[in-house]
C-alpha cells in the first residue's frame, strides 16, 4: 500500500479521541443505569413523575442538535455568517436546555424529592445532572467556535473541528432521550 493511501485511511487523531469520549462516557451511563436497575428492587425504592418541563426540554436540544447540523451544513458551503448564526443558536439552545433542566429540578425539590429523602431520587439527580454537565462542555465549546467565526485570522476551512462538534452534541442529544425512555419505564 502507497503512504498517500495509508494516509487518507487513518482516522484523525482528535477524531479518535472524541469516540473514545464518547465510548467512556457510554460506559458511565451504562454503569448508573444498571445501578439503578439494581437498586430499583429494593422496598424502599419510590417512584417519580417526571416533570413536565423535561419534555419541552427534549424538544429544545432536538432543536439545537438541528442548528449544529445547519451550521455543519453552511460551513460546507463556506457562508461564515450563517455558520455563525447557526452555532450561536445551537448555543442559546444548549444553555436554554440547562436551564429547563434546572426548572425541572427545581420543581422535584419544592415537591419534596430530594437527595437525602430517598437513593431512587438520588439516582435522578445524579444522572441528569451528569448529562446536564456534557451539555455544558459542549455549550462552552459552541461559543467558542462562535467566536472564532468572526476572526477573519482563524478562519481555517478545515472542516474537522465542526464535524466533531456535531458529532458531540448528536451524541448528547442521543444520551438525553435514551436517559427520558430510561427514567420513564424504570422510574
Amino acid at each position: 500500500m502507497d503512504f498517500a493511501m495509508d494516509q487518507r485511511t487513518k482516522i484523525h487523531p482528535k477524531r479518535y479521541m472524541m469516540w473514545m469520549a464518547i465510548v467512556s462516557i457510554i460506559m458511565m451511563f451504562v454503569g448508573l443505569s444498571s445501578a439503578f436497575i439494581v437498586k430499583r428492587s429494593q422496598a424502599n425504592w419510590v417512584s417519580l413523575e417526571i416533570p413536565l418541563v423535561f419534555f419541552y426540554s427534549t424538544g429544545v436540544i432536538l432543536a439545537s442538535s438541528l442548528t449544529v447540523a445547519m451550521a455543519k451544513r453552511a460551513f460546507g458551503l463556506r457562508q461564515i455568517s450563517r455558520y455563525a448564526v447557526w452555532l450561536g443558536a445551537a448555543a442559546v439552545l444548549g444553555i436554554l436546555f440547562v436551564v429547563l433542566q434546572t426548572i425541572g429540578f427545581i420543581e422535584l425539590w419544592n415537591s419534596g424529592v430530594t437527595v437525602s429523602r430517598n437513593v431512587s431520587f438520588s439516582f435522578l439527580y445524579v444522572i441528569v445532572g451528569l448529562h446536564a454537565l456534557h451539555v455544558l462542555g459542549g455549550v462552552v465549546a459552541l461559543i467558542v467556535m462562535f467566536i472564532k467565526s468572526f476572526s477573519a485570522r482563524n478562519i481555517v476551512y478545515s472542516s474537522l473541528g465542526i464535524n466533531l462538534m456535531a458529532t458531540y452534541w448528536h451524541f448528547v442529544d442521543i444520551l438525553w432521550i435514551y436517559l427520558l425512555i430510561f427514567m420513564m419505564i424504570e422510574g
